[in-house]
């Protein structure tokens, strides 16, 4: 099966997880020419706060959500990667709650298959991923990959 557009969720927790996303990512891209969007998603909040971190002059020029995510450190380790490894993406940021935006992005993008993060559960866990997982893997309109962080 050809999958032509991937959906990699990336939020604020994600750090600790670029490798397995890249790899994941890479892993399903593979060879087939399939072109990722890596979607950031950033609550109004994170969104403000990243605007300042990033110090980006507000007043003197129109910043985007694309813009936003784009400089931001989880986003620029995994173009690297990418870049490395000759997949072809695109980088999308999105101000909103974190499950729908993700949802209403694969939908808008018209995603094959969706990679979001998650992290190690409990043992009474184990079932219930987090909420925004669990969201995005009940709500999107295609397959859904959970990638979580190395286990040390």
């Amino acid at each position: 099966m050809s999958l032509d557009t991937i959906l990699v969720a990336i939020g604020p927790s994600d750090a600790d997880r670029i490798d397995r996303l890249a790899e994941e990512t890479i892993d399903v891209a593979g060879p087939a020419g399939s072109t990722v969007v890596l979607g950031h998603v950033f609550t109004k909040d994170e969104y403000e706060d990243a605007l300042d971190k990033l110090e980006f002059d507000t007043t003197a020029e129109e910043v985007s959500p694309n813009d936003v995510a784009a400089r931001h450190s989880t986003i620029r380790e995994l173009t690297k990667l990418f870049d490395a490894a000759g997949v072809d993406y695109e980088v999308r940021g999105v101000v909103g709650d974190h499950g729908k935006a993700i949802v209403d992005l694969a939908e808008e993008v018209d995603a094959d298959r969706v990679l979001v993060g998650g992290r190690k559960r409990s043992p009474t866990g184990k079932a219930v991923f987090g909420s925004v997982a669990q969201e995005v893997m009940l709500s999107a309109p295609c397959p859904v990959t959970f990638v979580r962080a190395d286990t040390k």
